[in-house]
């Protein structure tokens, strides 16, 4: 592990550019870790279930916070300078929040006890939502869901950088150039 490390998150509601940012900045060469909401959710698929968030969301996102707390835990064991995440542990909860639904302490706890230096913030974008098999939320959906986010993060003292809109590339260029600064 580095000390120096920084361990950069890409936030916001459902179909707002994240993924595609990320696998940009993958192909660049950084150090990125995927969404794990996909893979548990077609893994429930397999086993029978369609919409495993909404038909178990405590046991949903059990299976996200653990996905999560790997991922960070494999990004604090690499020699890597950057890590980009496709969302992070606050996630979890917000979605949680969003949906009304009681959850342990230890989701919290682990908010705390795994954090993050920079976060990225990509606010809903009508021009470029879309719904597939994964991602089911409409547009509508997409807008109160990012609201949560915003506010789980902000609740847990981070700073939110707001990525403008813009191309692939220039979404890209803005949060390599905003490393920069940092």
């Amino acid at each position: 592990m580095k000390n120096n490390q920084l361990k950069i998150v890409l936030i916001g509601g459902p179909g707002t550019g994240k993924t595609s940012v990320l696998n940009a900045l993958k192909a660049s060469g950084y150090f990125c870790l995927e969404e794990v909401s996909r893979a548990v959710t077609l893994q429930a698929q397999k086993d029978g279930i369609d919409q495993l968030f909404l038909t178990e969301p405590l046991l949903f996102s059990k299976k996200l916070l653990e996905g999560r707390e790997n991922q960070f835990l494999e990004a604090q064991n690499s020699s890597e300078n950057l890590v980009f995440f496709d969302r992070g542990i606050p996630d979890v909860k917000a979605y949680l929040d969003y949906f009304k639904t009681d959850y342990p302490s230890y989701f919290t706890d682990k908010c705390l006890e795994y954090t993050y230096d920079l976060i990225f913030h990509f606010a809903p974008w009508k021009d470029i939502h879309t719904t597939d098999n994964e991602r089911y939320e409409s547009f509508e959906e997409s807008i109160k869901i990012d609201k949560f986010l915003k506010e789980a993060y902000t609740a847990l003292n981070y700073k939110l950088i707001n990525v403008p809109f813009g191309s692939i590339k220039d979404r890209t260029d803005f949060i390599i150039n905003s490393l920069s600064c940092e």
